[in-house]
């Protein structure tokens, strides 16, 4: 039987991604061209110039993802591609070049949520169906927790009032000298320090609604350091201090993230839990989530580290639109948020 192959593309925001799968969910290429070492100078990613180097990298990564997978242009059957939510600039370079190729291929353009991709990155590396699941999505722009009662249909249960969680780590680990990207960084910090050093906020975390807030431990963190009445960033605290203070942050961050998915598990009466986004690839995270989902007799979803993080494989959520026939038209745009 012939398979049908996909090409997808993500340009949401810093990775300029590009990658082959089949309608089965094989995948057969997976290229990711990240743009970490442009934005670390800048403690943060800088949407132009994330454009411009999708602008120069996008066509490279797709010429290497064919390649890889060992197939040419005439022989993809789709062109998937995530148009929502990111940056603006950024997800038009990968929209446009999406729809180029679907209409000089003449084949169907196909219209990807990057936040339900992420969840669908369990699904892809469960090799089997998931749904209907809880799923969370942790990550530098987005911390949303959702009732996934298909591969299609999602209803958002809550989501961060501020910071996402990712967005902390990026602003605790600017404070504390630790460089860009920040979840890494502060990992690796934490790792040699006492969580229980700082007893830090766990906002909303008795709060019956199943939203977020990182906003107001970010400023904790600023206060350990400074004090209450700090009129200036104090310079980064050295060694076992700092070690503590990564350890003390990033425990609250995931006792929020554990207690809320436990909460939403519970509310549903759902016993799956499917975890995605960079933030998933958290070990502290991982471990806890584990505990937790064993404890709720839950069954727990987490993709590999490769596909935590941003990634055109995890589009593969457009294998269940293609099987449906929901074409995106190809006057398809980029939408920066989503409601």
């Amino acid at each position: 039987m012939t398979r049908t192959h996909f090409l997808a593309l993500e340009t949401s925001c810093d990775e300029t991604a590009a990658a082959v799968f089949t309608d089965d969910l094989e995948v057969l290429a997976n290229m990711v061209a990240s743009q970490t070492e442009l934005h670390a100078r800048f403690g943060g990613v800088v949407p132009e110039v994330a454009a411009r180097a999708h602008l120069q990298r996008l066509l490279p990564v797709i010429d290497e993802a064919l390649r890889t997978a060992g197939i040419r242009l005439d022989q993809l059957g789709a062109i998937a591609v995530h148009n929502t939510p990111g940056l603006v600039g950024a997800l038009l370079v990968g929209v446009s070049a999406a729809k180029m190729l679907a209409l000089a291929l003449e084949v169907p353009l196909l219209a990807v949520n990057h936040i339900e991709s992420h969840v669908y990155a369990c699904r892809l590396a469960a090799g089997r169906d998931i749904f209907p699941c809880i799923g969370l999505v942790v990550s530098g722009g987005h911390t949303t927790l959702f009732h996934c009662k298909s591969a299609l249909q999602f209803e958002r249960l809550g989501a961060t009032r501020d910071d996402a969680a990712g967005e902390a780590f990026d602003k605790v680990a600017s404070l504390l000298g630790l460089g860009f990207p920040g979840g890494p960084a502060v990992e690796h910090e934490a790792a040699g320090g006492d969580p229980n050093t700082h007893r830090f906020p766990r906002a909303l975390l008795h709060d019956e609604r199943l939203d977020f807030s990182f906003s107001g431990l970010k400023t904790a963190v600023l206060y350990a350091l400074a004090g209450p009445n700090v009129s200036k960033v104090p310079p980064p605290p050295p060694g076992q201090t700092r070690a503590d203070l990564a350890a003390s942050f990033q425990q609250a961050v995931v006792d929020v993230l554990v207690a809320k998915s436990r909460q939403a598990l519970r509310r549903t009466g759902l016993t799956r839990l499917a975890v995605g986004g960079g933030v998933a690839a958290n070990r502290s995270l991982r471990s806890a989530l584990e505990a937790m989902a064993k404890e709720e007799g839950t069954e727990l979803f987490i993709p590999p580290l490769a596909l935590c993080t941003d990634n055109a494989a995890m589009a593969a959520i457009a294998v269940e639109k293609w099987r449906r026939q929901e074409w995106a038209s190809l006057d398809l745009d980029a939408v920066a948020t989503v409601g």
